[in-house]
């Protein structure tokens, strides 16, 4: 039985719907003739404890690790590694999302100075310069990272940091990584299954083992993120191959793993569509040979964060091509992925100490919408989830007011705003940290409450929770390197779009 991790919430069974069946901020909607700003809404976003944790995990994980050959993954929420970084290979998946993270936050320096919050003890070149070394430190590795052409993985690498190195520095050695790293994944396509393979085996499920690279072509939901990378190097070097690629792999899993739903959405008129995680197909005839879940509850239930990762590459597909199938996908993807948010059982809600009336806790997704809840007192959440799938219907809001569908877009923005603050409400972790000038005019992190310490901004992430997963592949209620990626990065694509 998972139990909380001191929550500072008690169960509640409010609702947080309103009678029209619009989705709205669970405080506003709960606290009568509370007008909360947008910046108010989201304070926990533009704060100076967010600059200071990436800087001292930047700076403190280079120590015996120069040049980086570890990158932060999980931060525990208990045992004897609690409020630390645990790290993974520089070739593992996600070693690009901590260096993303510096690239945002150096982007928001340079351009959006103002949006930090820092104190006025510390001098924003000094911070930039700084954020400049390590993101370089934490990036370099990554570029032989691109070569590579056994993971499909090379998006989430290469992307986070690469791409904002070449458009704010004009780095030609990090588009040519960019390329190079394209051109690696599009080796991974067989016009076959039009689709780019995923991976080349699945060896940690009971009961289940695919290898053979003959007889077997796996393909997850995931992916679809992956896209990105191709259509960005096929923009950049004019090579058509690589977004046809994603265009074709796009496609395909719209008939492989997307789920027609029958359910309905207030405000909305078309299809819902949820989500398979992981398809396998007879290489020689692209038919499908089986459905399967690596990281969901069950091969038929929805993993909320492969949902979120669908939501987030089919707007960037649509970003992309302009093919409205992507468009429809995106928007039936997202509207369901809210439904299920709304209709979570009641024991999702917490109260929020001090506000009358008000709850959190809604919009934080159950780790898999169709899983039993082990424990009602605190239902195990993927916060990480939430945050993907805001960031892909900020992108969907953007490709919607281009078409001048401004209700549309708002819909989606509103809703994505929504989930961002709700998760700063529920699982940004109370162990805050702040910047300061030391004797020797360096900067230094300290904690805002000594010895109260937690590397990472969020809390309350699950990688996995298969039960049929090897135990050493589960992990759950921890912090989670690329929650807190795309937490930075939505706040980087408010302020890119004037929102805030």
């Amino acid at each position: 039985m998972k139990t909380c991790d001191d929550l500072p919430f008690a169960s509640s069974g409010n609702g947080a719907i309103s009678s029209s069946g619009n989705l709205m901020p669970a405080r506003v909607l709960n606290v009568p003739g509370q007008n909360l700003r947008l910046q108010d809404r989201l304070v926990g976003l533009y704060s100076e404890n967010i600059v200071a944790k990436i800087l001292r995990t930047a700076t403190q994980g280079l120590f015996h690790n120069d040049p980086p050959t570890s990158y932060p993954e999980t931060v525990p929420q208990s045992g004897p590694s609690e409020g630390q970084y645990q790290s993974r290979e520089v070739d593992f998946w996600t070693s690009g999302f901590f260096p993303g993270s510096i690239y945002s936050l150096l982007e928001r320096a340079i351009k959006y100075p103002q949006s930090l919050n820092i104190n006025e003890a510390i001098e924003l070149s000094s911070l930039q310069q700084q954020l400049q070394q390590v993101g370089s430190s934490w990036s370099e590795p990554l570029h032989i990272q691109a070569r590579r052409t056994d993971s499909h993985d090379l998006g989430f690498m290469i992307m986070p940091s690469m791409r904002p190195r070449w458009e704010m520095f004009h780095d030609t050695g990090a588009l040519e990584t960019i390329i190079t790293a394209a051109e690696s994944l599009y080796s991974r396509f067989d016009s076959r299954v039009q689709a780019i393979r995923s991976w080349d085996d699945l060896d940690w499920l009971t009961g289940v083992n695919i290898s053979s690279m003959t007889d077997d072509f796996l393909v997850i939901i995931d992916s679809m993120c992956n896209m990105d990378l191709l259509f960005y190097a096929a923009a950049q070097s004019s090579n058509k191959n690589l977004a046809d690629a994603a265009i074709k792999h796009s496609r395909t899993l719209l008939k492989s793993h997307l789920r027609v739903e029958t359910a309905t959405r207030v405000g909305y008129s078309g299809t819902l569509y949820s989500t398979a995680h992981l398809v396998n197909f007879f290489p020689e005839t692209g038919i499908i040979k089986g459905t399967h879940t690596a990281q969901g509850y069950d091969k038929v239930s929805t993993w909320s964060r492969g949902q979120a990762w669908a939501i987030l590459g089919y707007a960037q597909a649509y970003q992309w091509s302009g093919h409205a199938e992507f468009l429809d996908a995106a928007c039936g993807l997202a509207e369901y992925f809210l439904l299920r948010l709304e209709n979570a059982p009641e024991c999702v809600e917490f109260k929020v100490p001090g506000v009358e009336g008000g709850v959190c806790g809604r919009y934080v997704p159950l780790w898999d919408f169709d899983a039993p809840i082990e424990n009602p007192q605190c239902p195990l959440r993927d916060s990480s989830a939430g945050i993907v799938a805001a960031n892909g219907m900020v992108v969907l809001s953007q490709a919607l007011n281009g078409q001048g569908n401004h209700i549309s877009a708002a819909r989606y923005l509103e809703a994505a705003l929504m989930i961002v603050q709700d998760a700063l409400d529920f699982a940004l972790a109370k162990e805050k940290s702040y910047m300061a000038v030391g004797m020797d005019g360096a900067l230094e992190v300290l904690d805002s409450e000594p010895g109260e310490r937690f590397d990472s901004i969020l809390k309350n992430a699950t990688v996995c929770n298969n039960p049929a997963s090897f135990e050493k592949s589960r992990t759950w209620d921890h912090g989670l390197v690329y929650g807190d990626y795309y937490l930075i990065e939505f706040g980087t694509r408010l302020l890119r779009l004037g929102i805030i």
